[in-house]
């Protein structure tokens, strides 16, 4: 995945133009009202509050700041090519999880999971596994819509709420995202604030361990409360209704093989997901019976087993192709409202205007994790977070006398790991609907992405880890911008 096209700088914009700070915060703040009324007050699900938002935008865009409808449509166009891989994605993962469904792969690491597993340990060795994994193939969403499916699964049996299995899950994708040289928003990161890939990984490298740390030890402390004691033969019921329904083999797990394999080799995730359809569908039918149009029409509609357990059968159940759409319809409300928003110049006036808040290396920190969370919300796509705020404030940490890698840390450690805490972000829409657990449910389980923030505002605040340029010491950068009170207009 990548960037499609580069937003506008404030500089960039018609000073006649572009809008004012208050004209800035007027679809912002309708945008939120819409979502909350809807939401909250009606109960309804997103889409519609969302298009109420677009419309807000367009008119008064056209309108009061006089962008043609031909612009506007532009910044949707482009909006949505940057996220179409996104949307792809989501579809051929929702019809990979109802094929490996079928195939007996996630079954069958259900069952064994089951066996190696505790309740103590699961969540702290849940978020680990995924860490790893993630590393090793530079995508958190393979990661949680293969092995995180599964995961879900497997706590399930173990007595684990599933919003605490999706945070130990998004935890442990999102840690080992972070610090994998094959992440695109790794990459991404390094690459918008000139910095060096692999002093980009190293300058996250502290930050990370410290928050996953304290969330690993979490984890732990959660495991202890929430397992409690499983019913008697409650583990060999679900163990016999897998067996009952599907046949259990390690023979199964081709598809798993199939899909990291290609993943670490360095096959784009959408190819690599693509394999693993295919893998899925093929292992269906050699190893479960299944006809062979029966499985294509699987990965379509999706799985309802009958394994005489309602557990799982619940756990199992998968809307296939057709049940992405719920999903894809918000991803794509939210892509063309952030599209609109930045064709009209709102999101430059917004990142120019946090920038100029910044008088110091702490305030600069938090106007970085400020400006990448706002993003997320506003531009609901996580790219965007690390673009803008990437651009945008370039030149103040060369102003402070910092090293490009404080900012490609901060937009990381602010950006990528809250894009799954916003419920109509590209992020959290896809790790909701892969997982089958709520944004706002999995939220307070999401540690790391909690606390990853927290720990890079400390950074700001104690100095720790901030690196400067040669020849440059902190306190220096003051003598160059002036008095508190000097302005940078």
């Amino acid at each position: 995945m990548g960037l499609a096209f580069e937003p506008r700088l404030y500089e960039e914009l018609d000073a006649d133009d572009r809008p004012s700070l208050l004209e800035a915060l007027v679809p912002v703040f309708g945008m939120l009202v819409f979502l909350g009324v809807g939401i909250v007050v009606y109960g309804l699900d997103p889409q519609f509050p969302l298009f109420w938002g677009i419309s807000f935008t367009g008119l008064f865009s056209r309108y009061w700041l006089g962008i043609s409808w031909a612009e506007l449509y532009d910044g949707i166009t482009d909006s949505l090519h940057m996220g179409i891989q996104v949307i792809l994605i989501m579809f051929v993962v929702y019809a990979l999880i109802a094929t490996w469904v079928a195939a007996g792969t996630i079954p069958s690491l259900m069952y064994y999971g089951l066996d190696l597993l505790t309740p103590t340990i699961f969540l702290p060795i849940t978020a680990v596994l995924a860490s790893i994994v993630t590393f090793a193939i530079g995508s958190s969403w393979t990661a949680a819509g293969t092995l995180g499916v599964s995961f879900i699964g497997i706590g399930a049996g173990l007595g684990i709420p599933a919003p605490m299995t999706a945070g130990a899950i998004l935890s442990g994708a999102y840690m080992g995202d972070k610090q994998s040289p094959l992440s695109d928003t790794t990459n991404l990161a390094a690459a918008v604030t000139n910095t060096d890939l692999f002093d980009h990984v190293n300058a996250m490298r502290d930050s990370s361990l410290v928050a996953f740390g304290i969330a690993v030890v979490l984890y732990a402390v959660l495991g202890v409360q929430a397992s409690g004691n499983i019913p008697v033969g409650r583990i060999a019921e679900i163990q016999g209704a897998l067996t009952g329904s599907y046949a259990i083999s390690v023979l199964t797990f081709a598809p798993l093989v199939v899909t990291f394999g290609l993943a670490l080799y360095g096959v784009p995730a959408l190819p690599t997901l693509g394999a693993g359809v295919f893998a899925g569908a093929l292992t269906s039918v050699v190893m479960q019976g299944t006809a062979f149009g029966a499985v294509w029409s699987i990965a379509q509609s999706g799985t309802s087993p009958s394994t005489g357990m309602e557990l799982v059968d619940g756990l199992l159940a998968s809307g296939g192709m057709i049940g992405g759409a719920w999903v894809v319809t918000i991803a794509i409300a939210a892509l063309s409202l952030g599209g609109m928003l930045e064709r009209a110049g709102i999101l430059a006036v917004l990142a120019h205007h946090l920038g100029r808040l910044s008088r110091g290396v702490a305030s600069l920190t938090g106007v970085t994790a400020v400006s990448a969370v706002s993003m997320n919300v506003l531009a609901a796509e996580q790219y965007i977070s690390i673009v803008v705020p990437g651009i945008t404030l370039r030149n103040l940490y060369e102003e402070q006398g910092l090293q490009s890698e404080n900012l490609s840390r901060a937009i990381e450690s602010a950006g990528t790991t809250t894009s799954a805490l916003i419920p109509w972000n590209s992020g959290a829409l896809f790790m909701a609907g892969t997982l089958g657990v709520g944004t706002l449910e999995y939220a307070p389980y999401y540690f790391f992405g909690l606390l990853s923030p927290l720990v890079l505002l400390l950074m700001g605040v104690t100095g720790w880890q901030i690196t400067y340029q040669p020849g440059e010491a902190p306190g220096d950068a003051g003598d160059r911008r002036g008095s508190p009170s000097s302005t940078d207009d």
